[in-house]
C-alpha cells in the first residue's frame, strides 16, 4: 500500500523527490504517514479536501480483507 501511496503522491507533486511515505501499525490497523514539501501540502489535500479523500478511498478500495489504514498528510 506504501508503494501505491508514494506512486499518486510522486505523479501530483512538483517537488516528487520529497515525498516520503512511513507505515506504522497501531490498535486500529496500518496508519499511513504521507510526507511533502510545504509547497506540495495544498495539492495533496485538494480543494475542500477531494484530493485528499480520493486518495484515502482508493486506498480503502484496495485493502480486501486486510486491516484498515488510515492515511496522513504532513509537511515535512
Amino acid at each position: 500500500m506504501t508503494e501505491f501511496v508514494r506512486f499518486i503522491a510522486q505523479a501530483l507533486a512538483d517537488q516528487p523527490e520529497q515525498v516520503r511515505v512511513e507505515a506504522a501499525d497501531s490498535d486500529e490497523g496500518a496508519v499511513i504517514t504521507l510526507s511533502v514539501a510545504q509547497d506540495d501540502l495544498g495539492k495533496m489535500i485538494g480543494k475542500q479536501g477531494r484530493t485528499a479523500r480520493a486518495m484515502r478511498s482508493l486506498l480503502t478500495a484496495g485493502q480486501r480483507g486486510e486491516r484498515p489504514a488510515r492515511l496522513e498528510i504532513v509537511a515535512g
